[in-house]
């Protein structure tokens, strides 16, 4: 069922305050202090196919966000569901975006789009890296998530969540891969305590 032509108040107020943390999420990358420029070592351009993957779930989840269709269950309840619903898609968002901003700053030189090794690379273990290996990526999902949630309907949310983890698999795959072979041991000591994407998951 179609909501009302004008979007009730709560999921108004969710869609634009989303946008607010994509704008706030991509000045993490503009804005960020280049650090100085670091030797490559080696580099893994397959990494840039989970990449695209990655950008394609973004794009399937922005095509329409003005002509939201009622998709939650939670969403079409009352008043305060819905509002409850709205404040917990922004809290998502801005969780994300603190935890892409904490660790691209932990990061520094070492941040690439394409999965990389450089001269001094260091295995970094602590800051948001002490709860997933790969924090980037999962405040990437919490802001897939939150948009699909303030603009998308269940089945492009769905289609997008699977073509994004597709692409994350790809890109952790690629990146690891020139981790264990920069760290060996101490990567596996790491990987077996730490996980990847999502606390007790994976």
């Amino acid at each position: 069922m179609l909501i009302s032509e004008t979007p009730h108040m709560a999921a108004k107020a969710a869609f634009y305050a989303v946008i607010g943390c994509w704008w706030l999420f991509l000045l993490t990358f503009w804005l960020r202090k280049r650090p100085p420029h670091a030797q490559e070592a080696t580099r893994d351009w397959s990494s840039l196919v989970g990449l695209a993957l990655q950008a394609a779930a973004y794009f399937i989840v922005w095509q329409h966000p003005l002509q939201r269709q009622q998709f939650s269950p939670v969403a079409s309840g009352s008043p305060t569901a819905q509002w409850g619903f709205a404040a917990l898609t922004v809290a998502i968002a801005v969780a994300s975006v603190w935890l892409v901003n904490a660790a691209a700053r932990r990061l520094g030189k070492q941040w690439a789009l394409a999965a990389r090794i450089v001269e001094g690379h260091t295995l970094i273990q602590d800051g948001p890296y002490r709860w997933v290996r790969n924090p980037i990526y999962t405040g990437m999902f919490g802001m897939l998530m939150a948009t699909g949630f303030a603009a998308a309907q269940w089945l492009p949310l769905l289609v997008a969540v699977g073509l994004f983890l597709l692409g994350t698999w790809i890109r952790i795959r690629s990146e690891e891969q020139l981790l264990r072979g920069a760290f060996g041991s101490q990567f596996e000591a790491y990987a077996r305590k730490v996980p990847a994407l999502f606390p007790g998951i994976y």
